[in-house]
């Protein structure tokens, strides 16, 4: 399975804050909307992604006084993504060999989704559902 078919069921709207925007504003957003990262982008262009990690990390740090600060100087820079022909399989070994748990998806350098591990494992299931009606069918069949 692909990430285009996890897009075309899930959607591909994709939440993004811009870099000079406030780390409170950000988390704002992040409670709002429930969701655990963020991208951050500067006109169509991704710049890096903000995710809760980063903001603990940050917390951690300088405490309070950084949610007054742009989020350019909390987010992840290096930001991995993938393909809307990558595989399931593939994103999976990313994530967990990467520790992160979002993958800004691109096509032609464009921002056309985001997935999260919560995508994967939803798919996941869905999948071994399917595959235990199917052996169950044929079962009732045979």
């Amino acid at each position: 399975m692909t990430v285009r078919s996890i897009l075309n069921t899930k959607g591909h709207q994709v939440m993004s804050v811009e870099p000079d925007a406030r780390l409170s504003a950000a988390i704002k957003l992040l409670g709002e909307k429930k969701i655990g990262a963020v991208l951050v982008m500067n006109q169509s262009r991704l710049e890096g992604i903000l995710s809760e990690r980063d903001i603990v990390r940050v917390l951690g740090e300088r405490g309070a006084a950084a949610l007054e600060e742009p989020v350019a100087q909390v987010m992840t820079r290096k930001v991995v993504t993938c393909k809307e022909t990558d595989t399931v399989a593939e994103l999976m070994e990313i994530m967990t060999t990467g520790k992160f748990r979002h993958l800004p998806v691109l096509e032609n350098n464009k921002v056309v989704g985001l997935i999260s591990i919560g995508d994967i494992v939803k798919w996941r299931v869905r999948e071994y559902e399917s595959e235990q009606e199917a052996l169950r069918d044929y079962i009732k069949t045979a």
